[in-house]
């Protein structure tokens, strides 16, 4: 059951003047006691100081039978004016939400990344949507404070409710408005500052083995404009379905390097509408699909307590599929043929050695080796369609020989030791499958053939929706780490995209 939504922006708008305050403070449940504990609940309170034009504001557990425990305050006391009738007028609130951001991103892991990047100034501009995003910020703000410093007996309660709230409609429609006005990079930082703190709450609630579902914390969205479709997400690997996995399980420093990472991605696509004497063509071009596995944590807490930076989940299958919701005058649709990415060589390699040399004996050694060069494709793109719906696919295929698709496979573990195996050491050999980093990029001009929809001359003028569905595959197999355990997980996620017949 839903907990009444805690409308934080409409308490605050309502705060009255300073000097006719009863109380030095004034409080807001945020996240109300259960019957198991009922004193405590997690509230947001406004403090009075000596000098009247200053305020501060807190995150605190409220009890009746003890002293308030405080988790969180605002680093800069707020300059108010304590004569006004309505002291957190407009401007006061843009300027509270940013320093709300500000706290925010103060738990992220690697800082020094984005230290040149400047959160907006909210000068005199107005901001859309302001109540909803401000009550989306504030809930953020105290799920990961609830994570890293509410009290055991607290915790569990209120991080299920404020994740309830999280994951509406409203609140993720305010935190898309609110990652407009931050920017891209920006973004980046706040997805994984939260979704670190999503992953350490996952991971404290499989290790007490608690009995309440986790939803999936992926966060997307969709963007048309400009001709382009765009479609973003987010979601740490922790969160990802488990499709299958090797007996046994990883140990804790394999575990640790693979928990605490996340899946960022990007899928651009360039449309066009041509109209032509008897009918329409939309045609649709893939622009860039791009898929990233980025660690949350940083470099040095990686080594002390992981298997290394480079030991982690890569992609390897992505499917995708483009459907017109309403399809009232469509007439056909048609996608180019399957293609590869260009051949690369690999070295293929058996060898056996052997030796016997007892005492005073003449001795036998064996030596043989047999080397031959083939070429492969690692991955393979494939189109398809079902209906009106377009079916794209990239899957990677294991370079020995056969060729199988790795992301329903499992390595042999002959090919898990040999140190020449495409795998090992993936993301810095030359003819890598993978970037640097260990994502994939898959551009216009390899894979920039089209699909078109035909549809008659009564669609035009008309808005219609586009509905993408994706699966995002990814699997690990050993890199540098010796361990023979590998694993893939899924994802899938669903977005709209909208296009004006014209």
């Amino acid at each position: 059951m839903f907990e009444k939504f805690p409308d934080v922006f409409t308490w605050i708008q309502n705060i009255p003047q300073i000097t006719k305050w009863r109380t030095t403070s004034l409080s807001f449940c945020i996240c109300p006691s259960t019957s198991d504990f009922p004193n405590p609940t997690l509230s947001l309170i406004a403090q009075k100081n000596p000098n009247p034009k200053l305020l501060t504001l807190s995150i605190i557990v409220q009890s009746n039978n003890h002293s308030p425990l405080y988790l969180w305050t605002t680093k800069q006391q707020l300059n108010i004016k304590p004569d006004s009738p309505n002291p957190f007028d407009e401007q006061t609130i843009i300027s509270l939400l940013f320093n709300f951001v500000e706290a925010i991103l103060t738990y992220t892991p690697n800082s020094s990344t984005y230290s040149t990047i400047k959160i907006p100034n909210p000068g005199s501009s107005k901001i859309d949507c302001l109540n909803d995003i401000f009550n989306a910020v504030i809930l953020t703000l105290s799920f990961v404070v609830c994570v890293y410093e509410a009290p055991l007996y607290l915790r569990e309660n209120c991080l299920n409710t404020l994740k309830n709230h999280l994951v509406t409609c409203q609140v993720r429609q305010a935190i898309i408005s609110l990652m407009k006005l931050l920017g891209s990079n920006l973004e980046e930082q706040w997805m994984r500052t939260v979704n670190l703190a999503f992953t350490n709450w996952i991971i404290e609630q499989r290790r007490c083995q608690s009995t309440k579902t986790t939803t999936t914390p992926l966060f997307s969205y969709a963007v048309s404009a400009y001709e382009l479709w765009k479609v973003q997400l987010y979601c740490p690997v922790e969160a990802m379905e488990v499709e299958r996995s090797s007996n046994p399980t990883a140990d804790s420093k394999l575990s640790f390097s693979l928990k605490f990472n996340q899946l960022e991605g990007v899928m651009q696509f360039n449309h066009k509408v041509v109209v032509r004497d008897r009918w329409i063509d939309v045609i649709v071009k893939i622009d860039n699909i791009r898929y990233d596995v980025i660690k949350l944590v940083n470099e040095k807490l990686m080594s002390r307590r992981g298997a290394g930076e480079h030991e982690k989940h890569f992609p390897s299958r992505i499917s995708l599929q483009l459907t017109p919701t309403l399809q009232t005058d469509f007439i056909s649709v048609s996608v180019s043929k399957s293609s590869n990415n260009p051949g690369r060589e690999f070295e293929v390699e058996r060898s056996i050695e052997g030796s016997f040399d007892p005492p005073n004996s003449l001795g036998l050694r064996v030596a043989g080796r047999e080397a031959s060069t083939m070429t492969m494709t690692p991955w393979k793109f494939e189109q398809s369609v079902l209906g009106y719906t377009a079916n794209l696919n990239w899957i990677l295929y294991d370079s020995s020989v056969g060729g199988r698709e790795v992301f329903s496979t499992k390595p042999s573990r002959f090919s898990i030791m040999s140190p020449r195996s495409w795998f090992k050491d993936r993301y810095a050999r030359a003819y890598r499958s993978f970037t640097r980093r260990g994502g994939v990029i898959f551009a216009g001009d390899e894979y920039g053939e089209s699909v078109v929809w035909k549809i008659g001359k009564g669609a035009l003028g008309r808005k219609i929706e586009w509905e993408i569905k994706g699966c995002i595959w990814l699997t690990y197999w050993p890199n540098k780490y010796k361990t023979f355990y590998h694993e893939t997980r899924r994802l899938e996620f669903t977005q709209l995209l909208n296009l004006t017949i014209a």
